[in-house]
């Protein structure tokens, strides 16, 4: 508890006073007598025991009466976590390309499937190199010749994974193609507005998530060969909007394609390879990085080294939450000197 008008205290002085004047005046009595000494011997009634009653009731009411006036409070202490995170849009190549083999668990699986599955562990933990990003803003593009948003920035990154799961290499010959720049313009324009996306959904009140910053994750095993934009011009946009690129070219140059024919499934070298060239070039004009993962191991190593470069905060705040509870003083000090003049009337009536 605590009072929040500490200075009515003051008022105790009064009390005080009255307490200094009651034992200076000593005990008078308006009729006077030669001798009480027979008085004496037959004792004090319980009336004239109780005779200090309105006294103390009155003296009892200025003192709640003044504890009223303090304002005694009661707080509870309330802890709300404001988080700090990164809004990440994840932008997977899911070209024809990405269907070529690499290593994976001592086995093989295409890149898609790897890239997928070593994205899971960077969005919700292995347990081992990678924490997960409980804290942050993740939405995911997918692309091939056209770009296509498969995920919203979220914090449910459990409805985010059932959407990684639905992405698959592209099947119609006419959507095949790499559109990086298109693509990367695309995640740079869901990021630019993310703050107005969160305000739509907000109730108005207190600000409860901080973006810190806004990256681009892009994994690609290609070369850009379609959209309107190439990925230098969507660079320069996500560098004029403070927007971090980092780049993760997959596979080697040559890579390993099963094909499947009526003979039988066959593996072939697949051609093309990453233009680490433009992938370094985006990463220097955004601030990010650039590297290449030729494998599982080698991938899972870049998310780590990204995941030390952008770290999420989680500041706690805390305010006491007061309420106000002078009422029952004041109806304490009302019931005592309601008492007080109900026995100087009746009970403990003094004559005169």
């Amino acid at each position: 508890m605590r009072f929040a008008s500490p200075w009515a205290f003051l008022a105790l002085i009064i009390v005080l006073l009255i307490l200094f004047y009651i034992s200076r005046r000593g005990k008078r009595g308006s009729v006077h007598f030669s001798s009480l000494r027979n008085a004496r011997a037959a004792g004090g009634s319980l009336r004239r025991r109780l005779a200090f009653l309105p006294l103390m009731l009155r003296l009892i009411a200025i003192l709640l009466v003044v504890i009223a006036l303090a304002r005694p409070q009661m707080g509870r202490e309330k802890v709300k976590d404001v988080t700090r995170g990164i809004a990440i849009e994840m932008v997977l190549d899911r070209s024809g390309s990405m269907g070529a083999e690499m290593e994976y668990g001592g086995g093989r699986l295409n890149r898609l499937e790897v890239v997928k599955r070593v994205f899971e562990e960077f969005v919700t933990g292995n347990g081992a190199e990678l924490s997960g990003r409980p804290n942050d803003l993740i939405g995911m593009i997918a692309f091939a010749r056209y770009s296509d948003t498969m995920a919203p920035l979220t914090l449910g990154h459990g409805a985010l994974i059932r959407f990684l799961d639905s992405v698959d290499l592209v099947k119609r010959r006419n959507e095949d193609g790499t559109a990086i720049g298109d693509a990367l313009a695309l995640a740079a324009a869901r990021l630019k507005t993310a703050e107005e996306d969160m305000a739509k959904y907000s109730d108005g009140g207190e600000k409860e998530y901080d973006i810190k910053s806004k990256i681009i994750i892009l994994l690609t095993d290609g070369q850009n060969n379609y959209g309107r934009r190439t990925p230098i011009q969507a660079a320069e946009v996500a560098a004029e909007w403070g927007i971090k690129i980092y780049t993760i070219g997959v596979g080697s140059r040559e890579g390993v394609k099963t094909v499947r024919t009526l003979l039988g499934s066959f593996k072939v070298p697949s051609g093309g390879g990453v233009d680490t060239g433009t992938l370094e070039a985006i990463a220097e004009k955004t601030g990010g990085i650039a590297r290449v993962a030729e494998d599982e191991e080698s991938l899972r190593a870049i998310y780590a080294e990204i995941d030390e470069l952008e770290r999420s905060e989680i500041e706690s705040v805390r305010h006491i939450d007061y309420r106000e509870h002078f009422v029952p003083f004041t109806i304490a000090a009302m019931v005592a000197l309601l008492l007080e003049v109900l026995l100087a009337a009746t009970l403990l009536r003094r004559i005169p």
